[in-house]
């Protein structure tokens, strides 16, 4: 839990010890950090939703609180992937632009439009549905974003190289946690969505789709860079909470 916490939080925890087993149940337990910080973007929203803000607002300052919870870690690792992707290079040198501190015009477009994609998805959901619809929104889509971490580290997906977030947790999950973790979160959405405007379908499909959306960029990065880095594991949960705030918006 300190190492889930330490790495995906801005939350200053020491980690005294590190392997392969102790990075995988961190990565199994990421659900649960999705959970604390999309609690706390929510509350974020219901504050700003309470002092009558509108919901273009409370959205900006609800997923604006989530990307400093993060250090905006996730963000960082989608403008990576996409420059990466962007460049049509072989495997090493996209690599190689990944690992640039710089960011590139696909990266800068991914992190354009996914942001605009989330802030107008979360806004449609709150001034649709209410504020309390856009807080279940928030909730689920962070824990779906973690859960899609899972994905990056399941058996038989290496890492791109050596060293590095990838490499250690890279084949240290089993497909029935993943798949548990998803089943278990689709049920919570789909209780969560019941007992409010949502209802229970929309939001289990949500996470359905944010999984496969997520399945989809992990497919296609690992045949293209040979393997999951630390940035693609961003990317996969940015894609899939991206999926969900979506998918919850329409209808």
């Amino acid at each position: 839990m300190r190492l889930a916490f330490g790495t995906l939080s801005v939350l200053p925890v020491r980690v005294p010890y590190v392997d392969r087993a102790v990075a995988g149940r961190a990565m199994a337990a990421a659900p649960l950090v999705g959970l604390v910080l999309g609690g706390l973007a929510a509350g974020v929203l219901a504050v700003a939703s309470y002092a009558d803000t509108g919901p273009l607002l409370a959205a900006v300052l609800a997923l604006g609180s989530l990307a400093l919870l993060t250090r905006g870690l996730h963000l960082d690792g989608l403008a990576d992937v996409a420059d990466g992707l962007g460049s049509g290079k072989p495997p090493e040198g996209a690599l190689r632009i990944m690992k640039a501190s710089d960011i590139g015009p696909f990266g800068v477009l991914a992190l354009l439009f996914t942001l605009l994609a989330q802030t107008a998805a979360l806004t449609q959901t709150g001034a649709r549905h209410g504020a309390d619809a856009a807080a279940v929104a928030m909730v689920v889509a962070a824990v779906c974003g973690r859960v899609a971490i899972g994905l990056g580290c399941l058996r038989r997906v290496s890492a791109a190289r050596p060293g590095g977030l990838g490499a250690m947790v890279a084949g240290t999950l089993r497909p029935a946690t993943v798949v548990g973790l998803a089943v278990l979160l689709a049920a919570a959405a789909a209780g969560l969505g019941a007992a409010g405007e949502l209802g229970p379908v929309r939001p289990a499909i949500a996470v359905g789709a944010g999984m496969l959306a997520a399945t989809a960029l992990l497919w296609h990065t690992v045949r293209r860079f040979g393997g999951i880095t630390g940035d693609v594991l961003g990317a996969l949960t940015e894609t899939a909470a991206t999926t969900v705030l979506v998918v919850l918006s329409t209808g």
